[in-house]
């Protein structure tokens, strides 16, 4: 275990601008909205991948799983490489197979090439995601919440700025085409801004002043042995299992509730109910991501957690309730969406005050390995609704699992954050009063 603590003078190096600091969160996002079209115009291609290669829908969207499973369960090994060689490397590196990907999918005249192109694409995306994420946390401990925020939702929105480009070229050109020239400009984007790209000394930064944060930087097997990790871990599957079973079956609980194809008119605008209310999670996705990592950076991660759970679970409460207007259905899921995307900027946030941020790759890494654990659970909620035949019992356990996450972050995670810290401060007094390097004391209780 290490501490933070003043760097040698081989290490120091000049104060650095605010700007100089931000620019590092805009070329994170750069990274981000490049890298964001793996998952979120993958949609755009399956129809033509069916039309032309007379694949069933299912096989072509075990592409997708794939990708995600891959891009979430690899992040453990990428924080480590994350940790070892710092940010321009492993995004660089991100880059390059970012844009393999889809060029391989290009070529792809068999589902075992798209399966192996959605596999390359999810070690890219993993690479690009973890480590504009670890980035971001290390530049501004002091405004964690919404440096976070803003690179995640770069991720949540990025798609908004090339879905237009990419659907006219696949009818204009053949999806192959698309595959080919955007995964060889996304690639190229990505490696050039990761050039840009770098790790800050400690004398760059300065902690908050609003949010306790550890001064003690943990290992990996040092913050999975601590309670509050495990407390975290299981928070993070209750709060994400909704919004990826919202995700994952808007469009079948639309149709159930009978709103799917109903149009709904907003400031002049009409659509049908399921169309528009994607196009609201786009925005909403987009929004939560900084909105809530500000406030966190102001009023607490925990108070934050509250606040947003406790949104997302009334919403979807509200949803199986009200759903079937299709004014509220619109309404009550983009709340929800609004309430879920926040999840990966006030847990990224979280881990790095509790944990330190010399290891926070290989941690979080770790941490967000619950996505994936949540992502398994979805397709149980079919299992649930055609066992009960109906989608207000699968909304119903999601909101508890939400609201339960709620009440943890104020009765259960808080106190343990409260305790940990104290813990920490004790150990570090006690290192400077007997005069001993920080690295060898121990936090009583840890």
């Amino acid at each position: 275990m290490t501490y933070s603590s003043t760097p040698s003078a081989a290490d120091k190096g000049a104060p650095i601008s605010d700007r100089a600091r931000w620019m590092q969160i805009v070329v994170g996002i750069v990274c981000m909205v490049a890298a964001a079209n793996i998952q979120y115009a993958w949609t755009l291609f399956v129809p033509e991948i069916q039309a032309q290669q007379n694949w069933t829908r299912a096989s072509i969207q075990t592409a997708f799983t794939i990708f995600v499973v891959v891009q979430t369960w690899l992040t453990p090994i990428e924080g480590y490489f994350i940790d070892r060689y710092g940010p321009r490397v492993i995004v660089a590196a991100g880059g390059f197979f970012t844009g393999l990907s889809w060029i391989v999918d290009s070529y792809a005249n068999t589902l075992s090439v798209l399966y192996i192109g959605s596999a390359i694409g999810g070690i890219g995306v993993g690479c690009v995601y973890a480590t504009c994420v670890n980035n971001a946390l290390k530049w501004f401990p002091e405004k964690r919440g919404l440096a976070v925020g803003l690179t995640a939702g770069g991720y949540g929105a990025g798609s908004a700025l090339t879905i237009l480009p990419i659907s006219s070229m696949i009818h204009s050109a053949g999806y192959q085409a698309a595959f080919f020239w955007f995964g060889l400009l996304q690639g190229a984007i990505i490696i050039a801004a990761a050039y840009f790209l770098r790790m800050p000394q400690k004398e760059h930064v300065k902690a908050s002043t609003k949010v306790a944060q550890t001064r003690r930087d943990y290992t990996l097997g040092e913050a999975i042995r601590t309670p509050v990790f495990w407390v975290m871990w299981a928070m993070f599957i209750g709060t994400v299992t909704g919004g990826l079973m919202a995700v994952a079956q808007l469009g079948v609980i639309a149709h159930d509730l009978g709103v799917k194809e109903t149009p709904v008119s907003v400031l002049g605008i009409t659509m049908a109910a399921l169309p528009f209310a994607l196009m609201l999670d786009r925005v909403m996705n987009g929004i939560s991501r900084p909105l809530f990592g500000f406030i966190s950076d102001h009023i607490g991660r925990e108070a934050t957690m509250f606040v947003a759970f406790s949104l997302e679970g009334l919403g979807i409460i509200a949803l199986s309730r009200f759903g079937h207007d299709p004014m509220m259905f619109l309404l009550l899921s983009g709340m929800v969406f609004l309430a879920w995307g926040e999840v990966y900027s006030l847990f990224s946030a979280t881990s790095a005050d509790t944990f330190g941020t010399k290891h926070a790759g290989k941690i979080y890494g770790v941490l967000y390995c619950a996505k994936g654990v949540a992502a398994l659970l979805v397709p149980l909620g079919n299992l649930l609704m055609e066992a009960t035949g109906t989608w207000a019992t699968v909304l119903y356990v999601t909101a508890a699992m939400d609201l339960t996450a709620a009440l943890c972050a104020i009765l259960v995670l808080k106190p343990m954050l409260a305790r940990h810290h104290a813990r920490n401060a004790e150990a570090a007094q006690r290192a400077e009063a007997q005069g001993v390097p920080l690295s060898s004391a121990q936090p009583a209780g840890n």
